[in-house]
């Protein structure tokens, strides 16, 4: 399936809603190194690499245990 395209960086809420996790689980997986955030340079919200996040959900439909 392809995915339609979009912003090349996902702002946290929109990045939480593709994964299908919350927004705090991202801010956890970020200080653990799971998935590391970009920060705006002006406002420091945190960006996601669209293409690490589909990635991401492609592992973990193939492996629940990917981000344990």
């Amino acid at each position: 399936m392809r995915e339609p395209d979009g912003p090349e960086l996902l702002t946290i809420k929109a990045a939480a809603a593709v994964l299908g996790v919350s927004e705090q689980t991202l801010c956890r997986w970020d200080k653990a190194g799971k998935l590391r955030a970009k920060r705006h340079p002006l406002n420091r919200y945190r960006l996601y690499p669209r293409g690490q996040v589909l990635e991401l959900r492609r592992r973990i439909h193939s492996d629940p245990e990917a981000t344990s």
